[in-house]
Formats: C-alpha cells, sequence, structure tokens
C-alpha cells in the first residue's frame, strides 16, 4: 500500500504547486516526510537511514533514444502521468519555445519518476542527427536505454546512430515497438521489425546480455505498453505498468558507493539569473548535502587543474514537471547544484580533498562550419540592439560553453568560425540570436575535410528516403548530380506505391537539398540522414543550383518593376520591401547571374491611363525560411539575419568588385 500511497502524495504535491519557476521550488521539509514514509518498508536502507539519500539500489537512470519522432517525447508524457505528475501540456518536457514551435526534440531533459519503491532518473533526448551531441553526453549517466522504434517504418538512420553510442557504454536496451496501433501494424510487421533491429545489435557489435533485449508493444498516444502483441489491451491493461516493471527488472541499479568521497561529473549545464551557474550531471560516488565544500576539477596535458573551490548553495532535483529543493543526494542518484561559478560541461565537481578527475565523453568531430561576423550591409542597425562583433563573439563563446557540439574558433575583423553536426543545429543557433535582438551577416555552411593516408577525406552521411514511386527517377537524378550512391532500393512493407531508398551520400551533397527535395515530392517524401563515417573526397558536384538575380538599386522595390522581372526567373521579394545594390532578389530561369533594377518607378506623364499599378497581378514570390536560406546561399554570398527579416546578398555588394574576384580561381 506504500507505493500508491506515495503516487498519491505525489500526485497531490505537484498539483498544488504546477505553477512553478524555475526559482520558486518546493520545499524540502515536504519532500523529506514523503520519501521517508514512502520508503519506511522497503528492503533497502531506509532513505532516513541514509539522511534522505536514496539507496543505489532502489535507482534506475535510462535513457529514452529513438529516430526523430518515433515518439519518445509523447512516451515521456504518459510515463510522467502514470507515476502522479500533473502535466500542464502534451509534449511537457518540451520546454524550449523553438520546440514547441517546431514538435521536435533539441536539448536533452533530465527528469525523475517514482514507481513502486523504486526511484527512475529518465533522460528524454533529441532524434535528430545534428543534436546528437546531446545524446553522447547524457548517455554517461545512464545503466540502461528504451530504444523506441517505430513499428511501421523501423530502425532508420538515426536509430542506428543512437543505438550505437548505447551500446558502446554498456546501456542494457528495452526495445519498443510504438505505434502498433495503426492499421497498417501487423504482428508479422512487428516480427519483422524485431528482427530487423536484432540484426543492427548483431552489427553493431552487442555482447551476450545486450542481445537478449525483452520487447514490448505499445501505443505511447494511447497511452499504453504490453509484453504481448495487441492492438487494443483490455481497459485495466491500458497503462505503461508493463514498461515500468520491465525497466526495474531489466535496467541494473547503478554501482555506487556511498561511503567513498563525494564525485560527480558534469553532463549539462544552464544559467539562472539568481543563483548562477547551474551544474547538473551523476554522482559517481559518496554523498552530496547542502552546503558541503566542493572544487571543481579538470584534466590538461600537465596533470588536473583546480578551477574554482565553493559551497553548495543549492541543491535541486527535477520531479516529475516540477525542480524540488532536496538537502542531499547519494551516489548514483541525477542532481543539480548552484554555487561554481567557473566549471562547465565535461568538467569534474569534487570534495576539496580529491584531486582525481573522472573520465570525459567522447564527442563525435563537428563535420560543418559558418563563418559568422558583423552585418555590414546598407540596412544594419535597423532591426536589432546587439550589432557589434564583440557581443556577437560573447553570445557564441556562451552557446559554445553549455553545448559542446559546437566549438567557436575567433577569426579575422570581428568574425567567428562556428563549427557543428549540420546546418539545422546551425540554424537553430542562429534563430535564438536572432530573437534575442542579434543582426548577423552568415556565411554558407563548409564541409571541414581530413587528410588522412596523403588523400583528402570527407564526411559521408547515411540517408534513408522514402518516396512515391512516380517520385523516384527525380530523386535519383537530383543526387546523382550530389554524389550519392545508392546502397539498397525496394518497396516499403505494408505501403503499396510507396518506395524506399538507402544510400550514401556527402554532407556537402545534402546541404540545402531538403527544400529542393519536398519540391519535388510534393511534400510527400521522408528524408533521414545520420553521419557515417570519413571516405575518400568523391569529387566535385554537378549542377544543384541556378544563377540569382542581384538588385543593382537602393531603395523600395516597386510592383512596377517587378512586373517586368517576372519572366527573368523566381522572385524572393515583394513591392514595399527595402533592397540595396549587391542583395539577392530572386533565382535567375539561366546559370548565370543577372543584375537587375527592382526600384525603377513609373515615369509620369501628362497622358491619362486607363490602368492603374494598383492593377498589376503577381505571381506570389518565393519567401525563404531561414533554414532554406542556409541551404540555398553559394560560396560567393552572404545571409544577412536581423530580428524583422532574413535577406540573401553578394559578399562583395560592387558590381565591379565582383566582376574581378569572379576571375579568382576558386578554391
Amino acid at each position: 500500500m506504500v507505493g500508491p500511497l506515495l503516487r498519491s502524495l505525489w500526485s497531490t504535491t505537484t498539483r498544488k504547486t504546477s505553477s512553478y519557476s524555475s526559482i520558486n521550488y518546493l520545499k524540502p521539509q515536504l519532500f523529506g516526510r514523503v520519501f521517508s514514509t514512502a520508503s519506511a518498508s522497503a528492503a533497502a536502507p531506509s532513505a532516513a537511514a541514509l539522511g534522505g539519500v536514496v539507496d543505489p539500489s532502489q535507482l534506475r537512470n535510462v535513457a529514452v533514444i529513438a529516430h526523430v519522432d518515433h515518439g519518445k517525447t509523447t512516451l515521456m508524457d504518459r510515463l510522467l502521468r502514470q507515476c502522479g505528475a500533473d502535466i500542464p501540456h502534451e509534449r511537457a518536457l518540451d520546454s524550449i519555445s523553438l520546440e514547441r514551435e517546431r514538435g521536435i526534440t533539441i536539448a536533452s531533459k533530465v527528469t525523475s519518476i517514482s514507481w513502486m519503491d523504486n526511484e527512475f532518473n529518465m533522460v528524454d533526448t533529441p532524434g535528430h542527427a545534428d543534436f546528437g551531441g546531446e545524446v553522447e553526453r547524457v548517455v554517461g549517466m545512464v545503466e540502461g536505454a528504451v530504444l523506441v522504434v517505430d513499428a511501421g517504418e523501423g530502425p532508420l538512420a538515426q536509430t542506428k546512430f543512437v543505438l550505437a553510442k548505447a551500446l558502446k557504454y554498456g546501456l542494457r536496451p528495452i526495445l519498443l515497438l510504438n505505434k502498433v496501433d495503426r492499421p497498417a501494424v501487423t504482428e508479422e510487421r512487428c516480427n519483422e521489425v524485431e528482427s530487423l533491429v536484432f540484426d543492427l545489435f548483431a552489427n553493431l557489435g552487442a555482447t551476450e546480455e545486450q542481445l537478449e533485449f525483452p520487447v514490448l508493444y505499445a501505443s505511447a498516444k494511447e497511452g499504453w505498453a504490453s509484453s504481448t502483441y495487441t492492438k487494443c489491451p483490455s481497459d485495466d491493461a491500458k497503462n505503461m505498468s508493463e514498461l515500468l516493471d520491465a525497466i526495474t527488472r531489466h535496467v541494473p541499479p547503478p554501482t555506487a558507493s556511498l561511503d567513498a568521497p563525494f564525485q560527480m561529473l558534469v553532463s549539462m549545464m544552464e544559467k539562472d539569473n539568481y543563483i548562477g551557474r547551474i551544474l547538473t550531471g551523476r554522482i559517481s560516488t559518496g554523498i552530496l548535502r547542502l552546503g558541503d565544500k566542493v572544487h571543481g576539477i579538470r584534466s590538461s596535458d600537465s596533470g588536473v587543474v583546480k578551477i574554482e573551490e565553493g559551497k553548495v548553495v543549492k541543491l535541486m532535483k527535477k520531479k516529475g514537471t516540477s525542480v524540488a529543493s532536496v538537502e542531499s543526494a547519494g551516489a548514483g542518484d541525477i542532481v543539480s547544484m548552484a554555487g561554481l561559478a567557473s566549471p562547465a560541461i565535461g568538467h569534474t565537481i569534487s570534495t576539496v580533498e580529491v584531486m582525481t578527475a573522472l573520465p570525459t565523453v567522447e564527442l563525435d568531430p563537428p563535420t560543418i562550419s559558418m563563418t559568422f561576423g558583423v552585418n555590414d550591409s546598407p540596412l544594419a542597425g535597423r532591426d536589432g540592439t546587439h550589432l557589434t562583433g564583440g557581443k556577437i563573439g560573447d553570445r557564441l563563446m556562451a552557446e559554445a560553453e553549455t553545448n559542446l557540439a559546437i566549438n567557436v574558433i575567433p577569426g579575422m575583423s570581428d568574425s567567428y568560425e562556428v563549427q557543428g553536426r549540420g546546418e539545422l543545429q546551425l540554424g537553430i543557433l542562429i534563430e535564438n540570436m536572432r530573437r534575442e535582438g542579434f543582426e548577423l551577416s552568415v556565411s554558407p555552411p563548409k564541409v571541414m575535410y581530413k587528410i588522412g593516408k596523403g588523400e583528402k577525406l570527407e564526411p559521408i552521411e547515411d540517408v534513408t528516403i522514402e518516396v512515391n514511386e512516380e517520385h523516384v527517377g527525380l530523386v535519383m537524378e537530383a543526387l546523382s548530380h550530389r554524389r550519392g550512391e545508392i546502397t539498397d532500393m525496394g518497396p516499403v512493407p505494408g505501403n503499396v506505391g510507396r518506395t524506399r531508398l538507402c544510400l550514401t551520400c556527402p554532407s556537402r551533397g545534402l546541404v540545402g537539398y531538403r527544400s529542393v527535395f519536398s519540391s519535388v515530392t510534393r511534400g510527400t517524401g521522408f528524408m533521414h540522414r545520420a553521419f557515417l563515417t570519413y571516405e575518400k573526397y568523391r569529387g566535385p558536384l554537378g549542377n544543384v543550383r541556378k544563377g540569382v538575380l542581384v538588385s543593382m538599386g537602393y531603395g523600395t522595390i516597386t510592383a512596377h518593376a517587378l512586373m517586368s522581372l517576372e519572366a527573368r526567373g523566381t522572385l524572393f521579394v515583394t513591392p514595399g520591401m527595402e533592397t540595396y545594390d549587391g542583395m539577392i532578389v530572386g533565382e535567375h530561369s539561366r546559370d548565370t547571374d543577372l543584375d537587375i533594377n527592382p526600384v525603377r518607378t513609373k515615369e509620369l506623364t501628362n497622358v491619362r491611363a486607363a490602368c492603374k499599378d494598383d492593377n498589376v497581378k503577381l505571381t506570389p514570390p518565393r519567401l525563404m525560411t531561414l533554414e532554406e536560406a542556409i541551404g540555398y546561399v553559394a560560396s560567393d554570398e552572404l545571409i544577412e539575419v536581423t530580428p524583422k527579416a532574413i535577406r540573401l546578398r553578394k559578399r562583395y555588394l560592387d558590381v565591379g568588385k565582383r566582376k574581378i574576384m569572379s576571375k579568382r580561381p576558386k578554391e
């Protein structure tokens, strides 16, 4: 009866404090009473006997990993609700505004739930390959992983990527086949997907223990999981109990000593305006109490370096969708602490007597880079508040501290080279900066090459594409220009008239292809990609883009001018927009650039005309999003980003300078 009592108390507590903020934490005395009551009958030592610390044998640290859109965050919602947490809205863990707008997970989130006499620390991870660094840095905090696979789609490119990371760190996996309630999913299809996942495990070098993974069938949307295949379980079984019980049985508790000195590796970091830097990680050994003296250390070539010494002023733990202050936490638990201003992700926090740094997580290298600089266009300074190179640099350095997958290298004349995993990841960074009031100019993405055994190597990505049969030819033709090589092709099981293509393609060939792919397939195609390896350079790309229409006038664009320019190509602007010399206003219908005058006005005469400018009917322009602009610009072009506008422009605004630079040999 203790388990239901705990869940009842926790549900009541959470509902009363649903309007929490990052500072208004729950009172620690309340949680002390709840947890001491709950664990009184447990076989393990009570929380009271351990000074309010949860015994490691009662802990389970689990990451939820999957390909994008296979249902991780929805599954987390159902688990939180099952354990009594109050869910204010769907996808409750997607707390960043861009996550809610785009329906994707960008950053890893940690929360804890109580089930029976155990406490689960659950980590929700992103599914996009561009945010793979978020997965890599949290797998070291957990012992098990719930691998969520769409029963209809099966394992895809990112499934392989996240599973490889989980197996490398020795995590015990649980396979959850999600979305089995769909009409197209049959028991035969589930068996087929299970076999594909088993083959994937074997190919990735899983151990005998890892190959003996349990399989569950679920519908996260409907809120149930089952150990046997079913489309609609009975009413009393429509819950997540079987998944929670499977985690208890199959995921081992952390092997940690409470008696050893305190040590913790920082895996996440955030800033708070009131209490400063908040460091989150899993306690490796010992017990951390409020008010303890600790210091931050890191490994260097010359040995262990002490960063800062301080006192724990705040100790917190995420409980459901709320944050609770706690007095102490023990080995194996995942907690957040405040009190140190300098340590960052990858550093070790320990008692002042310990001078041994914990091993850090190895991250995959970045594959593309972009140059961020000051906006120097004629329209600069009209929209933004942060305009100088120093402010841009400070913001980028702060981002690199909290996101290890991004590297920032200062360049010449207030410019900064930002290295990352993909254009989506860097696009999210640019979007956040423009919402904060920054104005900047951004160069097109450049692939980061390597030299190995005297050969030029480039990053190759594993691409999975699903399209209707009538679009296969167009897609294959476009990818052949981008140096893609087909590795497998066949029909999609359960979908008549659909074809699945598996191929490898250079990262530079895929830059900007997603918007082209959506247009070619009329929005009916799916494309998933993940970094594979570095291979020998495949040669220059074919013709992947036409020329552009470049403005040679400064002022307001007129409908009269655009009416005569429509035949020249596709326009990116509307009448009333501001333009300047060197700004790109459209795509030329041919392969060369064309200088045009979009600000030409109608000459006044004393002849009365029957038609007026109001009657001009123009084709709707192609207005580019930030991601489309990043993939569209060529090497001699830049993106001008302001809080209110995204413009494309030539690197050199003067037409004479452009002609001189075009005659120089390209790199």
